[in-house]
């Protein structure tokens, strides 16, 4: 199953090793969902993830040498621009991928993103609204 997960999933994950976006990113990690990202995601989640000192520099080294083995990745090179979510146009990307991607969900916490519930049919859902559909 394909799904874009957002930002605040990928930092969340981090902040704790039982929570909800742990769940979501270990589903990652095992091939059981695979991540799509584009390169704008893909800086975004490294951009933020360093701002945070006292994430263990393992825990992003091993994750930044998974998106270099593509592991469970379907890397988006070109997207359509769309303009979706006016408030926080930003959030464009995660749908822009999503698209090009034909990705069945993308997992947000995202308020401007999880208002929009689907697009194009890809379902826009909370870590716990996942989990609950597919486990």
């Amino acid at each position: 199953m394909k799904v874009v997960i957002d930002t605040n999933v990928f930092v969340s994950a981090l902040f704790s090793a039982h929570g909800t976006p742990r769940r979501i990113i270990d589903l990652w990690k095992t091939g059981e969902i695979t991540l799509c990202i584009t390169k704008e995601i893909l800086e975004e989640y490294i951009d933020v993830l360093r701002r945070f000192d006292f994430i263990e520099k393992y825990e992003l080294k091993r994750l930044l040498d998974l998106f270099k083995k593509r592991m469970n990745l379907i890397f988006i090179a070109f997207t359509s621009s769309l303009s979706v979510i006016k408030d926080d146009p930003g959030d464009n990307k995660f749908i822009e991928c999503a698209v090009a991607a034909q990705a069945q969900y993308i997992i947000s916490g995202d308020n401007h993103l999880k208002a929009l519930k689907t697009y194009r049919n890809i379902k826009i859902v909370s870590p716990a609204e996942f989990l609950q559909r597919h486990l």
